[in-house]
C-alpha cells in the first residue's frame, strides 16, 4: 500500500496561482506513475495530469495544458501540481493517485484537497 497525503489548496481569485503537494509514503518502490484527478461538484471525477515516478514522462488534459505543471522529488517521495492562471471552472477536490506495479489502474488515492477560484 501506498498512503497520500496532499496540501497546498485554498481560495484564489481568477488568473491566481496555487501550488498542490502530494507526499507518498510506504510502499513507495512500487510506484511507476503519479496523477492528479478534480471533481466539483455535480461532476464525475477527471483526469488532470500525470507523470512517471522515475522518468518524467507527462500528460495532461487539454484543459489545463499550458497552465499546470506536474513535477516530482523522488528524494522526497513528493509530486507537484503548479496551477496558474486559475480559472472558476478550475475549483473541485484535487486528488492525487498512484497506479503501482500491483495494478494497471490507479489504486491508491488521497484524502483530496480543496482549490476554490473565485470570479
Amino acid at each position: 500500500q501506498v498512503q497520500l497525503v496532499e496540501s497546498g489548496g485554498g481560495s484564489v481569485q481568477a488568473g491566481g496561482s496555487l501550488r498542490l503537494s502530494c507526499a507518498a509514503s510506504g510502499r513507495t518502490f512500487s510506484i511507476y506513475r503519479m496523477g492528479w484527478f478534480r471533481q466539483a461538484p455535480g461532476k464525475e471525477r477527471e483526469f488532470v495530469a500525470s507523470i512517471t515516478w522515475s522518468g518524467g514522462s507527462t500528460a495532461y488534459a487539454d484543459s489545463v495544458k499550458g497552465r499546470f505543471t506536474i513535477s516530482r522529488d523522488n528524494a522526497k517521495n513528493t509530486v507537484y501540481l503548479q496551477m496558474n492562471s486559475l480559472k472558476p471552472e478550475d475549483a473541485a477536490v484535487y486528488y492525487c493517485a498512484a497506479k503501482t506495479s500491483y495494478s494497471n489502474q490507479y489504486d491508491n488515492w488521497g484524502q483530496g484537497t480543496q482549490v476554490t477560484v473565485s470570479s
